[in-house]
């Protein structure tokens, strides 16, 4: 199965394994993803969008007996994936093609659709749902903010990045067709000496 494949990633091929390195704090995804599980079904399929490495979280549910697939625009972080968490099944795309990809019983997208514009958010968080069955879970984190793709360095990388105020993300999550939206803050090391607030939040397809 294919997805239509995107521009390459720079920053993510240029960052490749420093950013296993350098991310400081992640106890929080762990913890979320931990959740997840446990209110999943034996061998429910997941989608990582933006799986970068596979570390933590795609291993994390493979080791729980989850089906995954991962999906990146980054071939280097792909590798990395494939080589630390092996047994998902990993796609090189754009995260906005999801649509042929069948059905998942829940999604996370853990620090990946802060790279898109708010537009380009709001239609993927409605093409996720529109693949969710069953528990119809998301697991969703961004950075605490309010722009629209701002330019930005992260590890000595330039990229650019989109966040909302949390209000907002959780208004936007609800019109994507969520129900039960939850969000929490937390202050993290993001990489070594910058603190950032981080939002973390879990929904379930609505209806």
């Amino acid at each position: 199965m294919l997805v239509r494949v995107a521009t390459e990633n720079p920053a993510f091929d240029l960052i490749g394994k420093r950013y296993d390195e350098s991310f400081v704090e992640r106890d929080v995804q762990i913890a979320e993803t931990a959740w997840l599980i446990e209110h999943l079904p034996a061998g429910a399929r997941v989608l990582d969008l933006g799986c970068g490495s596979g570390l933590p979280t795609t291993k994390q549910l493979l080791d729980a007996g989850l089906e995954v697939v991962g999906v990146d625009e980054s071939t280097v972080m792909l590798d990395l994936a494939r080589e630390q968490a092996p047994g998902a099944t990993y796609l090189h795309g754009d995260l906005r093609e999801i649509s042929e990809l069948g059905e998942f019983d829940a999604a996370v997208a853990f620090f990946a659709l802060l790279m898109l514009s708010k537009t380009d958010i709001e239609a993927t968080l409605r093409s996720i749902r529109a693949t969710l069955r069953g528990p119809g879970l998301l697991v969703l984190s961004m950075v605490q903010g309010d722009f629209d793709t701002f330019p930005v360095n992260f590890l000595g990388s330039p990229t650019t990045v989109s966040a909302y105020p949390p209000d907002q993300l959780k208004q936007v999550v609800a019109d994507a067709g969520f129900t039960d939206v939850a969000l929490r803050e937390f202050e993290a090391e993001a990489e070594p000496g910058r603190i950032e607030v981080q939002l973390y939040l879990r929904a379930k397809k609505a209806g």
